[in-house]
């Protein structure tokens, strides 16, 4: 897809923040360090839009991404990073999962995984959330530049077993450096927002929506 404008537009910190104009919603979990803030950037074609921390934990908002004037990448803490305080966790945890239960944007959620490992117990941990729910999940394998090519195969079997995927969700090889699973992950959003409904098949064609709330991204 072609990306003419994205913008950042606000890092809620609850309901009373999110966005109301009833654009499509996707959500971007991981964990801490996983490459969250490259991915939305490679994906947008922006350089330092999503800004890359040097402190793992530091997001501690959603923070809404608007894309085309058609959606909303909005991406999410990073989770299993021991050095955040445990009442930070614990907000964070209620803001997720109020998200997740009640917003009616929301289309699916995109998870991302290291590649070079096997998920962890918090990787397995929401995504079991996410089926408990019913939110589908895009599966994205990041950091794919790390590894050889030829051992995408194994490492991707390892994640597919772990995580127990189930359903239609999908699992996207990317890497922030090369670019390779843009495209694809950019098809798989695409293809997933026009079988929700009808209004997803001109999702291609930019709409004019309200000027952008002032704010920073961690």
């Amino acid at each position: 897809m072609k990306v003419t404008s994205s913008e950042f537009i606000i890092s809620a910190v609850g309901p009373k923040q999110y966005p109301e104009d009833g654009l499509h919603e996707i959500a971007l979990v991981g964990r801490s360090n996983v490459g969250k803030s490259s991915l939305l950037n490679k994906m947008m074609n922006r350089k330092g839009l999503a800004r890359i921390s040097s402190r793992p934990g530091k997001t501690q908002t959603l923070n809404y991404f608007r894309v085309n004037n058609m959606l909303y990448f909005v991406d999410f803490p990073g989770y299993g990073y021991a050095k955040v305080a445990k009442t930070i966790k614990e907000q964070w945890g209620k803001m997720i999962e109020g998200y997740l239960k009640n917003r009616q944007e929301l289309r699916f959620v995109i998870q991302l995984v290291d590649i070079r490992h096997a998920p962890s117990k918090d990787d397995i941990a929401m995504y079991d959330w996410c089926k408990q729910i019913g939110i589908p999940t895009v599966v994205v394998a990041t950091k794919g530049d790390k590894i050889a090519r030829g051992r995408w195969l194994q490492h991707t079997k390892v994640i597919r077993q772990s995580l127990r995927l189930r359903g239609d969700d999908t699992i996207i090889v990317f890497s922030s450096e090369t670019g390779q699973g843009k495209d694809e992950l950019w098809g798989e959003i695409l293809r997933r927002l026009r079988g929700g409904d009808q209004t997803a098949e001109v999702a291609e064609t930019p709409v004019e929506t309200p000027a952008p709330v002032a704010g920073k991204n961690d």
